[in-house]
């Protein structure tokens, strides 16, 4: 009969357990445990995007606007424009009609060193200007010595000096210039030679002229030219003229028993309606192979 009560209050405390686990909570309507979890990160979301500021690109900054200039620039902000060279005075080199650099020239012997030059210029050179010693061995050649006529621009001209080598061996240089009317020198040229002393061999030292007039048949006051052809020894030249027209003339030779000058003419009739520069010169073929410049000739008064 005990058996009974015990099993009776087996029974009452399991149904006690079994209806406790139904039983409410003290507050009502409590949400679940997910339903809570879930409030509580809105909650904390809530308080945290106040404090969170919006990104907002920063404006760029305002510069101050740019100075007006409205001083005229200095007069030096650039460099002064170059001065043009002048043109009036202006010389080219052609040739060297006698004596190229490097010829053989006896000790003491004399010689004639012709340069052509161009007026490249725009200013006339007249008497006024002169071919003066520059720098070098004067080789005894003259310090100043004006020039004899006009050459105008464009024209040539052929400066002569006469020189004389000096007594010992060796090379030599002498420096020679232009110098207009008002002392300036504004173009140089040189003569060069070897002095030897045993000889330069057999050569045409230098050649000259003169002009004159001849009359012929029904032409008058035609040019006459003469050439004054001097070497340095016993020899044969061997010789042609030359003419402003190209005309060719046969060569010819002539014969030296010693050094010294021989003169040789030329004449051409040349009518008198010829127009621009005219002129008659001499090519040394033989011993030198030297053109020795021309000298300039008029047309015939007629007919």
């Amino acid at each position: 009969m005990r058996k009974i009560p015990y099993l009776i209050m087996v029974v009452l405390s399991v149904g006690g357990l079994l209806a406790g686990c139904n039983l409410p909570f003290f507050v009502e309507n409590q949400p679940s445990v997910q339903t809570a979890a879930a409030l509580t990160v809105a909650a904390q979301l809530t308080a945290v995007a106040p404090a969170t500021a919006t990104y907002t690109p920063a404006p760029f900054p305002t510069l101050p606007p740019a100075a007006t200039n409205t001083t005229a620039p200095p007069a030096n902000t650039l460099p002064p424009a170059s001065t043009a060279t002048s043109t009036c005075d202006v010389a080219q080199f052609v040739t060297d009609v006698t004596i190229p650099d490097g010829t053989v020239i006896g000790a003491d012997d004399t010689f004639t060193k012709t340069w052509r030059l161009k007026n490249a210029g725009t200013c006339s050179w007249t008497p006024s200007y002169a071919v003066v010693f520059v720098s070098g061995t004067a080789m005894s050649g003259p310090s100043v010595q004006a020039l004899s006529g006009n050459t105008n621009p464009g024209q040539t001209l052929d400066v002569s000096v006469n020189l004389t080598a000096p007594s010992a061996d060796g090379t030599y240089t002498g420096y020679y210039g232009l110098r207009n009317a008002a002392g300036s020198v504004f173009t140089k040229f040189y003569v060069q030679i070897q002095v030897n002393s045993a000889g330069g061999g057999f050569a045409v030292t230098h050649v000259t002229y003169t002009v004159s007039t001849f009359d012929e048949g029904g032409n008058h006051g035609c040019p006459l030219v003469t050439a004054h052809i001097t070497t340095n020894g016993t020899g044969d030249v061997d010789y042609h003229w030359t003419r402003s027209d190209g005309a060719t003339v046969s060569p010819d030779t002539l014969h030296f028993t010693a050094a010294g000058t021989k003169d040789l003419q030329y004449k051409w009739t040349l009518g008198s309606a010829a127009t621009g520069t005219n002129w008659v010169g001499m090519y040394i073929d033989d011993p030198n192979h030297q053109d020795f410049g021309h000298t300039n000739v008029t047309p015939c008064t007629s007919p």
